[in-house]
């Protein structure tokens, strides 16, 4: 299936165009790392190894400290799929966080972002 050619590619190879995204509409890189921050359970350190190791998508969510139990909350439409209704559980958690950085990127607040509500 095309779409797990992702699961290979580097986490390092996405994250620019996450950070590009979010800062196109006016947000910071240091926002998208907190999304990576909550979702994963990685901190700057952790996420800036997976960076600079080349690491891929399948690895970084199978290595991740701690997944994010709240992750599971987010719903809606990203790139034309509904994100609560991807089967496959690595794909799901890659369109966690796409779904996630699109919310940045569209103007809402972090701590709505982050379901602190």
């Amino acid at each position: 299936m095309e779409e797990h050619k992702i699961f290979t590619t580097s986490f390092s190879r996405v994250y620019p165009y996450l950070v590009a995204k979010a800062e196109k509409k006016g947000r910071k890189k240091a926002e998208v790392d907190e999304i990576i921050h909550w979702l994963t359970g990685h901190d700057q350190t952790g996420l800036d190894r997976v960076l600079a190791d080349g690491t891929d998508f399948k690895t970084f969510f199978a290595t991740a400290p701690k997944l994010n139990p709240q992750r599971e909350t987010i719903k809606g439409v990203v790139c034309g799929i509904r994100v609560e209704e991807v089967q496959h559980p690595l794909m799901r958690e890659i369109r966690y966080l796409d779904k996630l950085v699109d919310e940045l990127a569209k103007g809402k607040p972090m701590e709505k972002i982050l379901r602190h509500d």
